[in-house]
């Protein structure tokens, strides 16, 4: 399993970053993604302590661990500039918190952080067709969401991306241990909205290839 977006203590998740690496790696993981919830108030916080933390994980263990964060709630014009100091202070992967049904997220984000140039648009709800136009001319992954509280846009998503050739990927959003999941569980997810054996393999790749790019 191959997980690029989850939370640790450092935003709402539960558990310390070293011990939410491990229980990955006890779960089966290969690679997990350190994304918490940042915005103008904490980025410069949490980033370098996620920096910090994924470069002694890596010297001792052999599961990946990736620095991330995941911009959440920002103003659409905040996201942006925030990418770009993401990037520049050693993300790996950059998430954004995109309009899900669950959650008051402002009209417009999924198309900013599309425009802006983050790596994933994390469960996008109802996201419009000519987002995932451009989410697919920019290489921007969308996320499929094994995540509760979020997953019931997930079909809706499938449809239009497998229409419009985007780019799917599916995340846990772990913020406590019982969110992570197995190859297994994870593929039982993607069966139950409506994907096939081969295009469940092609999810799992592209989690692959995303990662490479890090």
């Amino acid at each position: 399993m191959i997980d690029l977006h989850t939370h640790t203590l450092l935003s709402d998740g539960e558990l310390l970053p070293s011990e939410l690496v491990r229980r990955a790696e006890a779960k089966g993981y290969t690679a997990i993604a350190l994304t918490d919830h940042v915005d103008s108030s904490n980025i410069d916080f949490v980033l370098p302590r996620i920096v910090r933390v994924c470069k002694v994980l890596n010297k001792h263990w052999k599961i990946r661990a990736i620095p991330g964060v995941e911009i959440t709630h920002a103003p659409l014009q905040e996201i942006k500039p925030l990418i770009k100091f993401a990037r520049k202070n050693d993300a790996a992967i950059i998430v954004v918190h995109g309009e899900t049904v669950s959650e008051p997220v402002i009209p417009g984000t999924n198309r900013r952080a599309i425009e802006a140039g983050c790596d994933i648009l994390a469960h996008p709800g109802f996201i419009k067709t000519e987002d995932v136009k451009l989410a697919k001319r920019r290489g921007v992954y969308l996320e499929l969401t094994a995540r509760r509280n979020h997953r019931s846009t997930n079909k809706h998503l499938f449809r239009l991306a497998k229409r419009m050739g985007a780019k799917l990927i599916l995340n846990t959003d772990t913020h406590d241990e019982d969110d992570l999941v197995s190859d297994n569980q994870a593929s039982l997810v993607l069966k139950n909205i409506g994907l096939n054996t081969r295009e469940i393999r092609a999810i799992f790749r592209n989690s692959r290839d995303l990662l490479n790019r890090t």
